[in-house]
């Protein structure tokens, strides 16, 4: 549970929280001597919880958004499809209790599974921590993930369709260079299309470079149509 733990960011002070959150009910079932709850209640309340920090983040953030793009954009960020990525990052599967009969048909890889364990932890570190705590968690591990992924979704997915205007266009990114120490190294990208350099951009990740360099790129062909 340590290794949970750090990968978590968060030490439980009631532990039993932890090992509820991770107790799928094929495995209380075949162990009812033993008393134990499934997680299913925790995933209840963590799919609550999930979804008020989710809200009330986007409240805040979008005070232009109307209402149906709100609850679409609500919808995508807790959807299954976002809390198995954050399952495979940090390795859920690996630590869920699961009956025989689950276990042998791969319920450590199954999405529902571990996407419903994702929301159970939440909801433990929510009821052991607070709301303060929960929403640190779904900070970290949702809204900034989705945030740099939608930031390099942007310019990329806007370079990608500006040339896909005529058919037989291949785009791509290459490192260029890297510089600075390891902790503030920044990197550089360069893209080009069907070989032929268009854009450079340099940043702090190697996606913000490609961000930058798309970005670049966009601003060059756009200045010469």
């Amino acid at each position: 549970m340590e290794a949970l733990e750090e990968k978590l960011g968060y030490r439980f002070t009631n532990r039993a929280l932890l090992e509820n959150a991770l107790t799928h009910s094929s495995y209380a079932n075949e162990n009812k001597a033993k008393g134990l709850q499934s997680n299913e209640r925790l995933e209840f309340l963590g799919d609550s919880v999930l979804g008020m920090v989710v809200a009330d983040y986007l409240f805040r953030t979008h005070p232009d958004l109307p209402e149906g793009d709100l609850t679409r954009t609500r919808a995508a960020l807790v959807c299954e499809g976002s809390l198995v990525e954050v399952a495979q990052c940090l390795e859920l599967g690996a630590y869920l209790k699961l009956g025989k009969g689950e276990e042998a048909g791969g319920g450590r890889e199954r999405p529902s599974i571990i996407a419903d364990a994702v929301e159970a932890v939440l909801a433990a570190v929510y009821l052991d921590g607070g709301i303060g705590s929960a929403r640190k968690l779904i900070q970290k591990f949702i809204l900034d993930r989705e945030a740099e992924k939608s930031a390099s979704r942007d310019y990329k997915t806007a370079l990608q369709e500006l040339v896909q205007r005529e058919s037989g266009q291949v785009l791509g990114y290459q490192l260029i260079g890297a510089e600075g120490p390891d902790h503030a190294k920044i990197f550089s990208v360069e893209v080009d299309l069907n070989g032929i350099p268009i854009g450079q951009g340099r940043g702090r990740s190697k996606k913000e470079a490609e961000q930058n360099a798309a970005k670049a790129a966009i601003e060059k062909l756009r200045a010469g149509e």
